[in-house]
């Protein structure tokens, strides 16, 4: 199983030029490989080589606006294995609209989500038909596919040539996939509170732009460093609300019995696992919010708090800690509507429920050929 993310890199690679004439020129690029058992024997120098040769693209430019000043988006989806050996994307024209409205965010010329959908979907049908994806393992559904293996996509903007500060007019899009497994380390789930800011009003935060990653990967690492698995954002101004996690939405159970996640503002990204967890929990009669949560009232009134994204799925957080103060929920276990929503989502990615909302697109299973 894989952990987390990987730079295995599969073969197959996109990429798209927006020109200046309002047109997107595209390409699917196979990159050096052998099979994958071959690979797997590969001595770990040559391996590393081998990966080294797929994640370069010689001709795209190294001084640039994204790597001067960040100025780029991205995005996350997964291709989960389904049991009759299938693999179907979770709401990729989901992501493919988010991207769109990102590189917009950014002055960008939008990536139309059309392209961006057919693209991901040719793209892992690809690598699958030469053999780099995960099969299903029948074993994951008994503990609610926490553990199970995925496709990571990573669709990313790379700038053209620049050094003065500016804006991309004629970017890349690229996309890539890879193995992933669980995001979070095993081991406890306690998050604490930073007093570092991931966005303000009027800013970046709504919009999938790497450098509001700086800050989240900074605050992460601190917080793993204190013996916490997560980071927690509060607000700007007051520094009293729940924002986000580290690179996840986060949701509380109250005693109520309300699922209540903070309401979208332009410091919070729309989250994609987010939008369904909401639809998930109104199918099932859980009431739901979406409005400004301070730390008083999630210490005081949560019984489960859980955090929410592509990567993190949906983790159960034990406890936050927060100016010193712990707040304990669910008896350090998984809640009763955090595994619930869980085991829903989870068992729709992987096929083991049925989708009746139209969310799993099937990959496209092509001639791997230009």
């Amino acid at each position: 199983m894989a952990m987390g993310f990987s730079l295995e890199i599969d073969p197959w690679v996109y990429r798209a030029k927006f020109h200046e004439d309002g047109g997107w020129t595209e390409e699917y690029v196979e990159k050096p490989h052998l099979t994958p058992s071959e690979e797997a024997a590969m001595p770990p120098s040559e391996k590393a080589e081998l990966l080294l040769r797929r994640n370069n693209f010689a001709d795209l430019p190294l001084v640039n606006y994204t790597s001067q000043y960040g100025m780029g988006c991205f995005e996350g989806l997964k291709a989960f294995p389904q049991l009759d050996g299938s693999l179907k994307l979770f709401r990729p024209d989901e992501n493919g609209k988010r991207m769109e409205a990102s590189m917009k965010g950014l002055l960008m010329p939008g990536f139309p989500p059309d392209t961006f959908l057919t693209a991901v979907r040719t793209l892992v049908g690809r690598n699958k038909c030469i053999g780099f994806a995960p099969s299903y393992d029948p074993g994951w559904a008994a503990a609610d596919f926490v553990q199970g293996s995925a496709v990571y996509v990573r669709p990313f903007t790379c700038a053209e040539p620049g050094i003065g500060v500016g804006i991309s007019r004629s970017p890349w899009v690229i996309m890539i996939t890879t193995p992933v497994g669980s995001y979070f380390k095993p081991g406890n789930t306690k998050a604490v509170t930073t007093r570092r800011v991931r966005a303000t009003p009027g800013g970046t935060g709504w919009i999938k732009a790497d450098s509001n990653y700086v800050t989240s990967a900074l605050a992460k690492k601190e917080a793993e460093l204190a013996g916490f698995m997560e980071a927690v954002f509060l607000d700007a101004r007051e520094h009293a609300y729940f924002e986000e996690g580290s690179s996840c939405n986060i949701f509380f159970v109250m005693k109520d019995g309300t699922l209540v996640t903070p309401r979208l503002e332009d410091t919070i990204l729309p989250g994609i696992t987010r939008k369904s967890i909401l639809i998930l929990a109104h199918e099932k009669g859980i009431s739901t919010e979406e409005r400004p949560v301070s730390v008083k009232d999630a210490f005081s009134n949560a019984k489960e708090c859980f955090v929410s994204g592509t990567a993190a799925g949906i983790t159960p957080i034990e406890s936050i800690t927060h100016d010193g103060k712990e707040a304990v929920f669910a008896g350090r276990k998984t809640g009763d509507v955090t595994r619930a929503l869980l085991k829903t989502l989870k068992g729709i990615q992987y096929g083991a429920l049925p989708d009746a909302y139209g969310w799993m697109f099937p990959a496209i299973l092509a001639a791997p050929r230009p």
